[in-house]
């Protein structure tokens, strides 16, 4: 585990005293229901352990934006998903700090968890308040972050909460995300390919820049390609691409020269006039028309991808290689999804986001050797950055 200080929700003494969990249930909801449980199953692991320990689990999440309290980002479809797939009593407090949540607290019977109401409802959270911080902290006698999909957040769950508690540590999957990501960052086995998708470059410059010194080849898809593509002067009709950033790009494409690494850009794109198409056509990045836009990588790029992976030792993926969630345009996410999925002993991470939900989606999560809950967090990580919420574990 990342730096011999923070300790694991196993090191900690959790017998039968009340133990805050710092959770990521920011998950999404329809018509009052979860549509996509991935990081609500990921931290029953470290439930059943502390509950196994008679301890009085207490879980906090945020939930969306909310401006002040609104009962749509409640905290209750989380709370309910939680009770059925542990089948566990999961009692939901009005509130996450006050009067509300202490009596539940002090009621739970062995077995039960108390979820405390959306952290967000109060703006002390997003402002890493200690104020708030402390009235958190009346509610445990120790605190584990479970969160990776918020610990890069400084905000007063995460960030200033951990400090007031003397028995703080990492839940299972927090110590599964850095045990994984520390193997990207610096232990990585080559030939080591990343492979990076979404829409914007500006996302990702921070990560690009730290993979070019580690990766041998860097594959780039979906919208960020784009820009990659005009900064070789290429016209890419309406698709998007970010025209402040060209400059930026043929500064990355130069200096993955100059250190060796060979970069995959689309030779095909699938492109129509408009998202909400039917399908679209398959065309070079050199004749996409002045009404058209890139909507996904084509057959003859996926099969360069297939090639640059297919003799891999690690493989970090992040990022879609298309708009995945319209169906015509989901084959070259899909494509590459299959294709790392496929790799016989090689180390295959997935870095959250929509390139999770994606292989979730096609079912092929199991085949990964890791699928990160938490996308802005694995990409800083990745990046070197310190994360709030795991510095704060440090003892």
């Amino acid at each position: 585990m990342q730096g011999e200080t923070i300790r694991s929700v196993r090191e900690l003494d959790v017998l039968a005293r009340r133990v805050f969990v710092r959770v990521d249930f920011n998950v999404p909801i329809e018509g009052g229901k979860v549509v996509d449980d991935t990081r609500i199953r990921e931290t029953i692991p470290t439930l059943r352990h502390l509950l196994a320990r008679e301890a009085r689990v207490v879980i906090a999440s945020h939930l969306g934006r909310p401006k002040g309290r609104d009962q749509k980002h409640s905290m209750e479809p989380a709370a309910q998903r939680l009770a059925e797939l542990m089948d566990v009593e999961v009692l939901l407090a009005d509130d996450c700090i006050g009067d509300g949540p202490k009596k539940i607290i002090g009621e739970l019977r062995e077995g039960q968890i108390a979820c405390l109401e959306n952290l967000r409802f109060h703006p002390g959270e997003e402002a890493n308040d200690e104020g708030f911080a402390r009235e958190l902290a009346k509610l445990a006698d120790v605190y584990v972050n479970d969160a990776f999909g918020a610990a890069h957040r400084a905000h007063a769950s995460v960030a200033a909460l951990p400090r007031l508690f003397r028995e703080r540590g990492s839940g299972l999957l927090l110590e599964k995300e850095i045990s994984a990501l520390s193997r990207i960052r610096d232990e990585a086995e080559h030939p080591f390919v990343a492979v990076l998708g979404g829409a914007k470059v500006s996302d990702k410059i921070g990560v690009i820049e730290a993979l070019l010194n580690k990766v041998d080849v860097l594959v780039i898809g979906g919208a960020m390609a784009n820009t990659f593509l005009a900064a070789k002067g290429l016209a890419m009709g309406k698709s998007l691409v970010e025209s402040d950033r060209l400059a930026l790009a043929r500064t990355l494409l130069a200096r993955a020269e100059e250190r060796g690494v060979r970069v995959v850009l689309p030779e095909d794109l699938v492109v129509a006039t408009s998202p909400e198409a039917e399908g679209g056509r398959i065309t070079s990045p050199e004749l996409v028309g002045p009404e058209e836009m890139a909507l996904d990588v084509g057959p003859r790029t996926l099969e360069s991808i297939g090639k640059a992976i297919e003799n891999a030792r690690t493989v970090f993926w992040n990022g879609p290689m298309g708009l995945f969630e319209k169906p015509p345009f989901a084959k070259g996410t899909e494509a590459v999804a299959k294709c790392i999925a496929q790799l016989q002993g090689a180390f295959t991470v997935v870095g959250g986001g929509d390139s999770a939900a994606a292989v979730h989606a096609v079912g092929l999560a199991h085949r990964f050797s890791h699928v990160s809950t938490g996308g802005g967090a694995a990409l800083e990580f990745i990046e070197g950055r310190k994360l709030p919420g795991i510095e704060a574990l440090r003892s």
